[in-house]
């Protein structure tokens, strides 16, 4: 195995290309300096000025500005720098709401505007010369997300937001997905505040929150924090005596009869173990879980059949009171019609009394008057002149009417009331008035 007697060349230099051509560029505008010497921290933040950067072309549309994401972790700062020093570092990559320095351990904490312009500022200013030491930017830990799990399948993005914001302000909600777009059942949740987080994290471990009508409560758990971008590069292990000891032999195959050989297959026989038991209990996992929905769906199709037949015996019991309702209001009905009817009868019969009183009444005053107009007629006769039958059966025989036999009450010139009240003809011609009785009017009879 000679090709492992040695590192490659690839792996001889530890420093990315980007930061072997940057230092490149340094030594470069170094040299060209009248002293020989590295030029000044000003002329590379103005050289860093120089380029600029279009902030609209990295945002996205909808996307969310200043979170937790693209919060960056600067070390390596060299003694007395301030944060006006660091702001106009990062200048370039937009206005930052945020900047803390440690002075005192020579590190600190910036906001940028978006992930892409923290990716950026990332990518260029990492391990590059500051004041003349080397600073490290990386992305600060996310303190305030968490890990979703057991989500059911058909749980979006949008619907994992609007579920976990009950607790507070969500900057980001993720659906953990498959190379081929299939969810695997997990998700990321980040708030903006940790006390948010926390609530989630409590009133999920005390209760089951559920996100669909499927009764499948979901998990939530801290988020493991992992960095795998960097990795581990060889210039951040610690060399000690270990290191020293492992690094002794290079990368190989272990050759078969050999001390390493033997110990090498019992570890893997331990791994395969593992690997087996895990796969079991996936299994067992796996199986309880459908038991479980096989349960849950005959225990549902009950539940459904006992709310059917609750409903319908609330049905029943509404119709049997409706029916009631209606009955009752039938006999209300039936008893009004009956109050009206004998009210209708009573009137009938008022008034069919009133109309026999009337005409009673009527008769009764016909009687009082029928005399009237036979004593108007012998009035009439007794004025008239010449000879008038009498009717009167008191007379004894037919008396004629003549000036001889008017009463003796009546005066000499027959100024009676009736004396004057007959026409040539005889008949009444009413009573006389003033002109008949005038001092140069001759009486006409």
């Amino acid at each position: 195995m000679q090709g492992n007697r040695g590192p490659r060349p690839e792996h001889q230099n530890h420093v990315p290309q980007r930061q072997n051509n940057f230092q490149e560029q340094q030594r470069n505008q170094g040299a060209g300096d009248s002293n020989g010497q590295h030029s000044d921290n000003k002329d590379q933040i103005s050289a860093n000025a120089s380029f600029t950067i279009d902030l609209q072309n990295f945002r996205k549309p909808g996307e969310k500005t200043y979170t937790q994401r693209s919060r960056l972790f600067v070390g390596n700062l060299p003694s007395g720098v301030t944060e006006q020093d660091v702001e106009k570092l990062f200048s370039k990559y937009g206005t930052p709401s945020e900047i803390f320095i440690s002075k005192e351990r020579g590190f600190g904490f910036i906001r940028l505007e978006t992930k892409t312009l923290a990716d950026i500022a990332k990518a260029e200013l990492d391990n590059t010369q500051f004041r003349g030491r080397q600073i490290r930017v990386r992305f600060a830990t996310h303190g305030a997300a968490l890990a979703v799990k057991n989500l059911p399948q058909f749980v979006s993005n949008e619907l994992l937001e609007e579920a976990f914001s009950v607790f507070g302000q969500v900057e980001r909600a993720i659906v953990v997905v498959d190379d081929r777009g299939r969810p695997t059942g997990k998700g990321i949740v980040e708030y903006t505040s940790k006390p948010a987080a926390r609530k989630a994290l409590d009133r999920c471990m005390d209760g089951a929150f559920l996100l669909t009508a499927f009764p499948r409560p979901v998990t939530v758990e801290p988020m493991e924090q992992l960095d795998d971008d960097e990795g581990l590069p060889e210039k951040l292990i610690n060399k000690n005596q270990n290191y020293h000891k492992e690094r002794e032999q290079m990368p190989r195959f272990a050759q078969p009869g050999t001390f390493e050989y033997e110990y090498a297959m019992r570890w893997k026989a331990l791994l395969e173990m593992e690997k087996q038991q895990f796969d079991q209990v996936d299994r067992n996992i796996k199986e309880a879980q459908e038991k479980l929905e096989t349960e849950m769906e005959a225990a549902r199709h009950e539940h459904q059949v006992m709310l059917m037949r609750q409903d319908l015996l609330r049905r029943q019991e509404e119709l049997r009171r409706m029916e009631e309702l209606h009955n009752q209001e039938l006999q209300k009905r039936k008893q009004q019609e009956l109050r009206q009817e004998e009210e209708r009868r009573r009137r009938e019969e008022e008034m069919g009394l009133h109309s026999d009183d009337l005409m009673r009444r009527q008769q009764d005053g016909a009687f009082k008057g029928g005399n009237f107009p036979e004593s108007r007629e012998q009035d009439l006769r007794m004025h008239m002149p010449g000879p008038v039958m009498s009717r009167n059966p008191l007379a004894g025989g037919l008396l004629s009417a003549g000036p001889g036999n008017m009463p003796a009450n009546e005066g000499v010139g027959g100024n009676s009331a009736m004396s004057g009240a007959a026409g040539p003809m005889g008949f009444p011609r009413g009573p006389p008035g003033p002109a008949d009785f005038g001092p140069n009017k001759r009486r006409r009879f």
